[in-house]
């Protein structure tokens, strides 16, 4: 096995492992581990990436994101939410650095404006149609 693969492998791994993590802990942002997750899998192995996008968590966090077809509001919310904790430790941890503060304040505000704007918002599924597609 390559060498690559296998940084890809571990690196896989590392961002399923805190994506699983941020589920439950408030602090942690799921979304972004989970996308890292799905990009090393895909890297590193056709079986870890058909297994990966076979789990709940994909599927719950980025299959419609993944599929061209956006976010739901419950999804975006809740990254928004966390890259808004965040970003205000940090902010707050920055008192002495005014440059450092303008630059999380920018990254914020473009943050919002992507998740709000230019990420499409796609309906939640109902029960129905989630059983009909697990099936």
């Amino acid at each position: 096995m390559k060498f690559s693969r296998i940084l890809y492998l571990a690196f896989g791994c590392l961002g399923l492992a805190l994506g699983a993590v941020g589920t439950v802990l408030p602090i942690l942002p799921t979304v972004p581990f989970l996308m890292a997750a799905a990009f090393c899998f895909a890297k590193s192995s056709e079986c870890l990436n058909h297994w990966f996008k076979g789990t709940k968590l994909y599927k719950n966090n980025l299959e419609s994101f993944a599929q061209g077809q956006g976010m739901t509001w419950k999804t975006k919310i809740r990254t928004m939410v966390m890259v808004t904790v965040l970003m205000m430790i940090g902010f707050f941890c920055m008192r002495n650095a005014p440059v450092g503060r303008i630059c999380l304040a920018v990254i914020w505000v473009a943050h919002m404006i992507a998740f709000c704007f230019v990420i499409k918002t796609c309906p939640e599924k109902s029960q129905k149609e989630k059983s009909a597609n697990d099936v």
